[in-house]
């Protein structure tokens, strides 16, 4: 017997041993930079549990999919122009991330409306000549989705080249009826990151948040909204969520469609070799050509996930955090920064910036509202400004003095932060940058104040527990 449990504590400790080992190999070759509640629970259960601990790991352990290389930025299309306009912090930084340079832009559209936003979606799919790309965490089956489905199918009808990617998991309740009438329609349809798929593709826990269409390479629609009822319509029951969308028409189009040619790869969609990112040059309604780019309306496209070697949208959240000179404006669902970002923002306070933040009293994921008390106690305590919604309030924004706003799907927590592929767009424009900070005045007045109030210790216990796996909420 005590032979036995000899053996059974070695294979215990050489698993356990073994566990590590791929755990610091994985973390220090791929530069994982892991959260450090992340780090510890990893420990924990390769220590205890390395039988069931390992081969976790090896499914969902990793954050990283590529090495960091340091090297120029991407040159954008028409990038002179509109990298000009960027401060000069934002294209050191950018270029230093290897990320596409800003670039001109001939027409932007912000939509705070949801039924507007909806119309422009539809807009852009009936207006798309040769090719529809649509990227979405959700496509539900309701109003909304029926439209857009109906829409898409109409396109493919009339020859154009539908290609739809969805989340396995954000949009796993779309019922295989609707997925099967898309497919039978013409529509190429295809799964990010199934539960059950190649581990050299991705970890299953890295999910594809971007929300995204682009018609002939030339019109991109984005924002935080999915396909669904509640982002743009509502229902009897309950009115629609506060969000924004957008709509560029120029060079932001072309970079959109390498980031979703770089998806559509990963979940084994098949490219076309040689396959240009734009069809030629636009035709007027005379039937003369023009650039795609005629005016200078200076835009950036910031994607981030496990496709980055960096955490681009963190590192150029930090960057502006510590450049902002006069207000810090955010807007987020939810609010579970890690303690660098949340430092940042309170050192902003203590140094005089005007920092408000507007999020909903209460949003729909209750974890994350417990997650957020601690931070939002801080950053109060530090002196910013910070104004509950009576709605849901799905919009994801930060504005930072006249310099920039950001736009996208990334909320201002872990995941969003360091684990999903997200979608965030930079606006160096003067006119953008007043017509996002008026909707968020608008937005603010309807709210109510945060009162700072010391929580109980039970609630206090409860919390902790919470903001320690908020990493993976």
């Amino acid at each position: 017997m005590p032979g036995m449990f000899s053996f059974f504590a070695t294979a215990h400790l050489a698993a356990a041993t073994i566990g590590l080992l791929a755990y610091v190999l994985a973390t220090r070759i791929g530069r994982q930079r892991r959260h450090p509640s992340a780090a510890i629970a990893w420990v924990l259960a390769m220590v205890a549990f390395p039988y069931a601990g390992v081969p976790l790991f090896l499914l969902f352990g990793t954050r990283k999919m590529v090495r960091p290389v340091h090297g120029p930025g991407l040159p954008g299309l028409g990038a002179g122009t509109g990298a000009s306009s960027a401060p000069p912090w934002a294209r050191q930084l950018t270029a230093g991330l290897s990320l596409p340079a800003a670039c001109a832009n001939r027409r932007v559209v912000l939509l705070a409306d949801g039924p507007a936003a909806l119309d422009a979606l539809l807009a852009l799919i009936a207006g798309a000549q040769e090719r529809l790309d649509l990227c979405t965490f959700v496509f539900a089956d309701d109003s909304v989705g029926r439209r857009v489905g109906d829409a898409l199918l109409a396109s493919a009808t009339r020859g154009v080249r539908v290609r739809v990617l969805l989340d396995a998991i954000g949009s796993q309740r779309t019922p295989r009826g609707l997925r099967r009438r898309l497919v039978a329609g013409g529509i190429a349809l295809r799964w990010f990151m199934p539960m059950l798929h190649n581990p050299v593709r991705g970890r299953s826990n890295l999910r594809n948040h971007r929300k995204l269409a682009i018609a002939d390479g030339r019109r991109l629609w984005s924002g935080g909204r999915n396909i669904a009822a509640e982002y743009f319509t509502g229902g009897p029951a309950a009115p629609a969520w506060d969000d924004l969308s957008f709509v560029v028409d120029g060079a932001l189009a072309t970079d959109a469609c390498s980031v979703f040619g770089q998806d559509w790869r990963l979940a084994g969609g098949r490219v076309e070799a040689g396959q240009p990112l734009l069809s030629g040059p636009e035709e007027t309604g005379n039937g003369s050509t023009q650039p795609v780019c005629t005016d200078s309306i200076p835009v950036q496209l910031i994607p981030s996930g496990p496709d980055r070697a960096d955490d681009t949208v963190y590192a150029f959240l930090l960057t502006a955090v510590y450049q902002a000179q006069v207000r810090i404006a955010l807007a987020t669902p939810y609010f579970v920064p890690d303690d660098a970002l949340l430092q940042a923002l309170a050192i902003a306070c203590r140094r005089g910036i005007r920092v408000t933040l507007l999020m909903p009293r209460w949003s729909n994921h209750r974890l994350a509202d417990w997650a957020r008390e601690r931070a939002l106690r801080e950053l109060a305590a530090a002196g910013a400004v910070i104004r509950l919604s009576p709605r849901m309030a799905h919009a994801k924004l930060v504005i930072v003095d006249e310099a920039v706003a950001l736009c996208g799907s990334v909320n201002l927590d872990g995941r969003s932060l360091f684990l999903n592929y997200e979608l965030t767009t930079a606006f160096y424009g003067s006119a953008e940058i007043r017509g996002f900070a008026q909707w968020f005045e608008r937005q603010s007045g309807q709210a109510r104040s945060y009162v700072l109030r010391p929580p109980s210790w039970p609630r206090d216990i409860v919390e902790g527990v919470v903001r320690s796996v908020a990493f993976q909420l």
